[in-house]
């Protein structure tokens, strides 16, 4: 089980590092390469460029080389992603598209880990096409007399240029070529087929000791044989799909070979990873039989919370109809919250705010001129009022406070009588020295002009109530400020007030397969025999007799059965549900 984990693992490893190998080489640009020919017969400017059986561009110009002997250049334009990798030994070759003469370039990308020349194919790596229409015209005259004449003159022009064309030959005829890649890798494999055949003495010498065995084997092959003879279509048809099959694969071979040499990096650091991922597994054993018990008790869990889901159904349409109105405060918050973050709000011009501001290019940076965000101002606000009441120093810590008990300066004063009574003077004198001898609106006139005149102030020291008195009520059509002021959307509000009144609950929408909240309502009050009946009847049937029982209710209707069917009676039952059902 723990070889099976690890090479899930490591497969997992690997389909991660294909996944971003493929997406940081995704995509890519246009490119332009030139490809030589002997002979560009048949290519059009447009025309289709293949790359591995796929279309992957078209040629976009032609010129001749300057060299001798002048070859023909044809420029393409790769402009599919995934396509524009040419290695060293790629190869092209020009390929008949139709019988209406249109030809197109196909390349192979090749396969080599040096990257193409100048971006140019050489002319012994590709190949020109021979016209199936000129070959059918030459018997025809006048072109049979022309062939005699070059085939006549063919030794004259080509005296003492065997190599040229020999290399004509092999570049005009895929087959030689392919014949003498063959015969250059058996010459390389000479040692291979010395061994091979050194070595098949010992074969056959094992075969003849096992020739029952090998019976067997050509017995089964040939009922295989005809199985698969049995088949020749569906074999017919899947070969003849195998060669476009294998060209398109080709690119994808290319890189999948590029990707498995960029995974080395990533195969060292997991081979180095390795024993710390056994450690992990070895220990993974005994957690996971740990967490039984615990996955047990989180399905009987499940159970519960599956009904508690089924149960709080009627509010989560309510939060649902709720919901509809959230955007509508939504925007206002969101635009509340950027304007305490925007520092360009800023209500005076602090230089602290730069030490705690972030740095440019945040969009809360500090200028010259601006001070702390709202969001800040508040947090300042409780990180200084902290600091002035706990002083910490070197010296010890302090908690500043002040605490009046028993002394007539505990009381609240609002200074009525301060001009005219001379106690009230004298108490003010004692209890307030550390205010400073200008108090505005006490000793003082007050600059706002909000201080009422002393006979008003002597008028409303008569209303004052003593400790212990009841809490007076603020003046009438006057908010009470003691309480909190939350104002709410209108909808919100709205919603609110409906709920608060039985009977007004918003209407929500309704659940399709369910009876209504109101007949619900109905089908509760009935007796326990008669709501299996209505149960059991199909969902309009059951609204059918509902609706009818619950307005015949509710105008006072006699309903035949209905006082019988509460004392469990079958027959009264039956009676009531075909009037019910209009039977």
């Amino acid at each position: 089980m723990r070889r099976v984990v690890s090479i899930l693992v490591v497969i997992a490893a690997l389909g991660a590092a294909v996944v971003l190998m493929g997406a940081k080489s995704g995509g890519g640009q246009s490119k332009t390469i030139k490809i030589a020919f002997d002979n560009a017969f048949g290519l059009t400017s447009g025309g289709d460029l293949k790359i591995g059986g796929v279309k992957a561009g078209s040629t976009t110009g032609f010129s001749v080389s300057n060299g001798y002997p002048p070859k023909a250049i044809v420029t393409a334009k790769i402009t599919q992603p995934g396509f524009t990798s040419f290695r060293k030994d790629a190869s092209c070759r020009i390929r008949p598209q139709s019988l209406i003469g249109e030809y197109y370039v196909d390349c192979q990308p090749g396969t080599s880990k040096q990257p193409l020349p100048n971006n140019t194919v050489p002319v012994n790596q590709t190949q020109s096409t021979i016209p199936q229409d000129l070959l059918q015209d030459v018997m025809r005259r006048p072109y049979r007399e022309r062939l005699r004449l070059i085939i006549n003159e063919l030794g004259t022009g080509l005296a003492g240029r065997p190599q040229d064309l020999n290399a004509v030959i092999h570049r005009a005829d895929p087959a030689l070529q392919q014949t003498s890649r063959v015969l250059k890798i058996l010459g390389n494999q000479n040692k291979v087929i010395q061994n091979f055949i050194v070595n098949s003495d010992t074969v056959m010498t094992q075969l003849a000791a096992r020739k029952h065995d090998v019976a067997r084997f050509i017995v089964e092959a040939d009922k295989t044989s005809s199985i698969t003879a049995s088949r020749e279509q569906a074999f017919q048809a899947q070969w003849h799909k195998l060669p476009a099959f294998l060209a398109g694969l080709q690119p994808t071979m290319a890189k999948l070979g590029n990707l498995a040499d960029q995974q080395t990096p990533l195969l060292s650091d997991l081979h180095r990873a390795a024993p710390d991922l056994n450690t992990f597994f070895k220990r993974l054993g005994p957690f996971s039989q740990a967490s039984r018990p615990a996955f047990k008790s989180l399905g009987q869990t499940s159970l519960v919370g599956r009904k508690a889901l089924n149960d709080s159904r009627r509010e989560v349409d309510q939060l649902a109809a709720l919901s509809a109105s959230a955007p509508q405060l939504a925007k206002p918050l969101r635009q509340f919250l950027q304007t305490l973050d925007d520092r360009g709000r800023s209500v005076m011009d602090d230089p602290r705010a730069a030490a705690s501001a972030p740095p440019a290019p945040d969009p809360t940076a500090y200028h010259k001129g601006q001070g702390f965000t709202g969001f800040e101002a508040f947090w300042n606000y409780v990180y200084w009022q902290t600091l002035a009441i706990n002083p910490f120093d070197s010296v010890g810590h302090v908690l500043r406070g002040l605490f009046i008990l028993g002394s007539p300066c505990a009381n609240y004063q609002t200074g009525a009588g301060y001009n005219s009574d001379p106690k009230v003077k004298a108490l003010f004198d004692k209890c307030s020295s550390w205010l400073g001898p200008y108090q505005p609106g006490v000793n003082a006139k007050d600059p706002t002009g909000e201080v009422k005149s002393s006979s008003s102030n002597q008028a409303s020291s008569k209303s004052l109530q003593g400790r212990g008195a009841p809490e007076s009520k603020p003046a009438p059509g006057q908010p009470d400020i003691s309480k909190p002021q939350i104002t709410l959307p209108p909808e919100v509000q709205q919603l609110l007030n409906t709920l608060k009144v039985p009977g007004t609950s918003p209407s929500l929408p309704q659940i399709p397969g369910q009876l209504p909240q109101d007949l619900q309502q109905t089908l509760q009050q009935l007796p326990q025999n008669l709501q299996q009946q209505i149960q059991s009847l199909p969902l309009d049937q059951q609204i059918q007799a509902l609706q009818k029982l619950k307005s015949g209710t509710s105008s006072g209707t006699s309903i035949p059965g209905l006082g019988a069917a509460s004392s469990q009676n079958s027959s009264s039952d039956g009676q009531l549900l075909n009037f019910l059902l209009g039977q």
